[in-house]
């Protein structure tokens, strides 16, 4: 594998190194210990996967909060998609910025995402299929979610959107999500070696 780390810590991008012959090709798609060595959490707890009909559909922004935070490795293994995942870590510097990665069939790259972020992804072609490695079971009463188009969150998704569930176009705004306590605001949020500053929205875009 190949483990690309981006501006965002925590956040990598990994791509499949290829032994190639006259059959194809060979490939490790997970490593535990590449994962530790790579600072990533090497747990899977469960494997999930999405169809999507039509291009154009957006899933998110989904997170969970304690006591089941999640990481995931996400791949696309059929179609194509833009996945894009948001930090929310409290007290992290690059808090409320964002990673846009295009994940296809044809490039086999996945993302890491690790806990605390908001991720969501749009098709861009029909019967897309996603696959999601994940840290934690599904615990209920954990999940949360975030509007895909909060002007707080800057996001730039690319096409219009096609198909949304009722439950994602109905997801509250940051603010609001902030003002009732379901994410710890940005200003009371502080860590041991962390100080806090005004989060900025730049993104990271990686296409194939």
């Amino acid at each position: 594998m190949i483990i690309t780390t981006t501006p965002i810590p925590g956040v990598a991008i990994i791509d499949l190194k290829l032994i190639q012959d006259d059959r194809g090709f060979f490939a490790r798609s997970f490593c535990r210990q590449e994962f530790i060595d790579a600072g990533l959490e090497p747990l899977v707890e469960q494997c999930n996967l999405s169809y999507n009909h039509r291009a154009g559909t957006l899933r998110g922004m989904h997170f969970q909060v304690e006591p089941a935070p999640e990481a995931k490795l996400v791949r696309c293994t059929r179609g194509a998609i833009v996945d894009v995942i948001v930090d929310l870590r409290p007290a992290s510097p690059t808090r409320l910025q964002h990673v846009a990665v295009e994940l296809t069939a044809d490039n086999r790259r996945a993302l890491y995402v690790p806990p605390f972020f908001a991720h969501g992804y749009q098709t861009l072609t029909d019967d897309t299929e996603v696959t999601y490695q994940v840290s934690g079971a599904y615990t209920p009463g954990t999940e949360r979610g975030l509007r895909h188009d909060d002007p707080a969150l800057g996001l730039s998704w690319p096409v219009p959107v096609a198909v949304i569930s009722a439950k994602d176009a109905g997801w509250p705004l940051l603010s609001q999500r902030e003002a009732d306590g379901r994410i710890t605001p940005a200003a009371s949020a502080t860590s041991a070696g962390a100080s806090a500053q005004a989060p900025t929205r730049e993104p990271v875009e990686v296409r194939s």
